[in-house]
């Protein structure tokens, strides 16, 4: 939150992902104080609050760029969606249990409400958001629309140029400019996502790495399943696969199909087929020129409804089975790691940063068994990440970035990264010469002098003591437990359709005898 001539300015408000390492702390004033909101780009993990920002009484205008607004307007919806069905599955566990209502962050209406609020900020203009608060976006490369966001504000006299990094891009991606670099600010606020990391040194030929991939997959009859971010990841990957079957670079399987199962995914790819060239970078322009849609072919299957998605399991060829979420949390692709990651002849291709505490980075760091739906499942699949594929700049990329700034910043806070990566970031810059800051949640800073003004939480999360915390694992695995008995119940149940008549009804009287023992 930056603040300044009496106005509050929220730089996203997004949902995090994964474990929180510390305790976080509560918006310092009420949403509805909240004078305007500047939105770098649109993945949920920058935008991911804003409804129940909404929610909770903010009225105040949401600048974003046209393409950050049009991937909002789905994403936001498509998140309340998710939020209501697990109050909807939650609340039917609660009715049975006596336990309370569980109420959603928000709700479809919400977020629709939310996209009503947001006015287009564009690359090439500054614009005045407030009173003495000016704003200029710069393209980041990392998302369709991603921007970095330049502050120039100007307060009893003094004037303060305040960059916001939001999350800075890799180079030479597909599709996407790489990411431009600014020069001037006395400020900077900076994501550290790769910053304790490098991607793989020289050009790495993505095409070639998912070729063989496929390929190997595809001989030993296996599915290649591919969680991927509906929106950016999964548009690259249609990008390479569309390129590996217009020059047939896998053999002996012409024609295999690729399925998108992610409606999210289908409504992301249709608004980056109808934005603008100055969008793109010049190889995706050139193909846009020849008449060639770089992320669309013959064999792509689009599967939107349920029905579509189970047919999918079906599919007697070996496939490309995309679907969302990318860290294997939510969603359809957890139906499809389940049907293929106890085949030994399928892989399971992760294309993105798995965090710390998800399904996804338990796979990745090599689990033997996983749980999904109730259900222990063995992992004999193939575990493979296509290299170097981020849309995050690593170590070097984040270090050029900030590097740009002629004369150096007065000041550098490093932000939106674990507290390794962020830490270890943080000590290359102060090695060469930077004065850098590390906040934790709550920490509050005066960009003129530098001063801390208030401290934040240190208190780490998660940390229960003594019998409390014992109880509460005792009470999760009791759960656990009892939902798995219901799934078997319930396969069984579903399993009985050709069952005559007198076993069903033998089944029936001893699951009512069950009930009305415990009732």
């Amino acid at each position: 939150m930056l603040t300044a001539n009496g106005k509050h300015v929220l730089i996203d408000c997004g949902m995090e992902q994964g474990k929180d390492t510390y305790e976080n702390q509560s918006l310092p004033i009420p949403a509805g104080d909240v004078d305007a909101v500047v939105l770098t780009h649109a993945h949920i993990d920058h935008s991911g609050m804003l409804p129940a920002l909404y929610k909770n009484g903010f009225r105040g205008e949401i600048y974003a760029t046209p393409a950050t607004i049009n991937l909002c307007d789905i994403m936001l919806k498509d998140s309340a969606y998710i939020q209501e069905s697990e109050a909807e599955w939650r609340n039917r566990r609660a009715a049975r249990s006596g336990a309370e209502k569980y109420v959603p962050l928000y709700t479809q209406e919400d977020a629709q409400n939310t996209v009503k609020l947001m006015k287009e900020a564009s690359y090439s203009e500054e614009t005045e958001i407030l009173p003495g608060i000016s704003l200029k976006m710069t393209d980041a490369g990392h998302l369709l629309g991603s921007a970095s966001a330049k502050f120039l504000i100007n307060e009893n006299g003094i004037t303060r140029r305040v960059v916001f990094s939001g999350d800075i891009g890799n180079t030479n991606q597909p599709i996407l400019k790489d990411p431009q670099y600014l020069s001037d600010a006395d400020v900077v606020v900076m994501e550290s996502t790769y910053g304790d990391r490098l991607h793989a040194a020289g050009d790495v030929d993505y095409v070639s790495d998912l070729t063989a991939i496929l390929q190997k997959t595809f001989d030993r009859g296996g599915n290649v399943v591919i969680p991927s971010f509906a929106v950016g990841r999964t548009q690259d990957i249609l990008y390479f696969l569309r390129e590996i079957k217009q020059n047939n670079l896998v053999h002996g399987h012409d024609g295999f199909p690729v399925y998108m199962d992610s409606p999210l995914a289908i409504r992301a790819t249709n608004i980056f087929d109808s934005s603008g060239s100055q969008f793109f970078d010049e190889e995706m322009n050139a193909l846009l020129s020849q008449g060639i849609n770089p992320i669309n072919f013959k064999d792509l299957k689009l599967c939107v409804t349920a029905e579509e998605s189970k047919k999918i399991n079906f599919e007697k060829r070996p496939c490309v089975i995309i679907s969302a979420s990318g860290m294997c949390e939510a969603g359809r692709i957890r139906h499809h790691i389940k049907h293929n990651i106890w085949k030994e002849n399928a892989t399971i291709l992760f294309v993105g940063y798995q965090s710390v505490g998800t399904l996804g980075r338990r796979i990745l760091d090599g689990a033997k068994k996983i749980k999904l739906f109730g259900e222990e499942i063995q992992v004999n699949a193939e575990i493979n990440t296509l290299k170097a594929k981020s849309g995050h700049a690593d170590r070097n990329g984040l270090k050029k970035w900030v590097d740009n700034f002629d004369p150096m910043p007065s000041y550098v806070y490093i932000v939106h990264g674990e507290e390794e990566s962020a830490i270890s970031f943080a000590d290359l810059l102060q090695e060469d010469g930077y004065e850098v800051k590390v906040p934790f949640s709550g920490d509050r800073f005066d960009i003129v002098t530098g001063e801390k003004i208030k401290e934040g939480s240190r208190k780490r999360a998660g940390k229960k003591k003594g019998s409390q915390a014992k109880l509460e694992v005792k009470t999760r695995d009791a759960d656990r437990q009892l939902d798995k008995a219901l799934a078997k119940l319930q396969n069984l149940v579903d399993s009985g359709s050709g069952w005559s008549n007198g076993i069903k009804r033998q089944l029936a009287e001893q699951i009512e005898k069950l009930i009305k023992k415990w009732e």
